[in-house]
């Protein structure tokens, strides 16, 4: 492994977001540590790039693991957690350790490491379901699920480290992000890669509820921009950033247009709305333009067309 450049760590790395972000901090330049229990993570997403990469295979919610991986690294990118309403709201114990036990013990190693800047993959469920569109970063939080609570608890672990101990984190809030290398198979899996693949399949696609629950979709590259220009930005440390797409779109139009894609009529199930589960969901993004000079580049259908044409290469 090269010795130039910056050390970046990215924790979940072999997943779907994390090994993206992997991709896009090598094209920059960095040198990439990947930590990784590989329990939803696949060796796959990183196999390309294996020759170039430290892997550390490992929980990063045990101290000793966690602190070798931080071991000389300028930047932790924390994307490891289990990212499922569903999963959270079935395994509320497991789940509290990975998302928030593992998220403080990330924390505390870095400090004690002299890591510079952590970058937290927090999620746009801590809003809960206030009625107000868009979501600002100001609203107070309302979590209603186990992994919306964890997440919060993310963020503010980060901003006390922040206070506290002078670490620079920057909590970024996801919403719905999806893209290439997103798993269609799990019984949790992502709304985008379940309706992309049942169309590809001539399968009838599950909608959870009556349709018009909407989402603020985020591709994963803009998602993968966000984390890049907030390892660096000087005025980000201390707060939390929503990155989105900025617009939204309800479940029925996201299904017809991926209808119009892949040229399916599948015919839609609706089952009953998911336990945790928020009814609309949009974001401002004008606190990531300020602070991060971050823009939404990808519009939803061409992310969608993009999707799906990974998704047909790995049928």
């Amino acid at each position: 492994m090269s010795r130039e450049g910056r050390l970046a760590l990215v924790t979940g790395g072999a997943g779907f977001i994390g090994s993206h972000l992997v991709d896009a901090l090598l094209a920059a330049g960095w040198r990439v540590r990947v930590l990784d229990d590989f329990s939803s993570g696949r060796d796959e997403n990183l196999a390309h790039a294996r020759e170039r990469i430290d892997l550390v295979r490992g929980d990063f919610a045990d101290p000793d693991t966690a602190a070798r991986a931080v071991a000389g690294v300028e930047v932790v990118f924390h994307q490891g957690a289990v990212p499922s309403v569903p999963r959270s709201v079935a395994e509320p114990i497991r789940t509290n350790r990975v998302n928030v036990d593992g998220t403080l013990n990330v924390l505390e190693q870095a400090r004690q490491a002299g890591v510079r800047r952590v970058v937290f993959a927090a999620s746009s469920s801590a809003y809960g379901n206030t009625e107000e569109l868009p979501k600002v970063e100001t609203m107070p939080p309302n979590p209603r699920s186990p992994y919306a609570l964890q997440k919060y608890a993310g963020e503010v672990y980060c901003r006390l480290y922040h206070e506290l101990y002078g670490l620079e984190t920057v909590a970024l809030r996801y919403f719905n992000v999806f893209g290439p290398r997103q798993d269609p198979k799990s019984e949790y899996a992502a709304v985008v890669p379940r309706f992309a693949t049942a169309c590809l399949r001539d399968e009838p696609a599950t909608i959870h509820g009556d349709g018009e629950t909407s989402r603020d979709f985020t591709f994963v590259s803009d998602t993968v921009r966000a984390n890049l220009l907030a390892a660096d930005a000087p005025d980000a440390p201390g707060h939390v950033i929503n990155v989105a797409g900025g617009r939204r779109i309800s479940l029925d139009e996201l299904l017809r247009t991926l209808q119009k894609i892949t040229g399916s009529s599948v015919a839609p199930i609706h089952g009953p709305a998911r336990v945790g589960d928020v009814r609309h969901s949009l974001a401002a993004v004008g606190r990531a333009r300020a602070l991060l000079g971050f823009e939404p580049a990808v519009e939803l259908e061409e992310g969608l067309r993009r999707t799906v044409e990974s998704l047909r290469v790995t049928r």
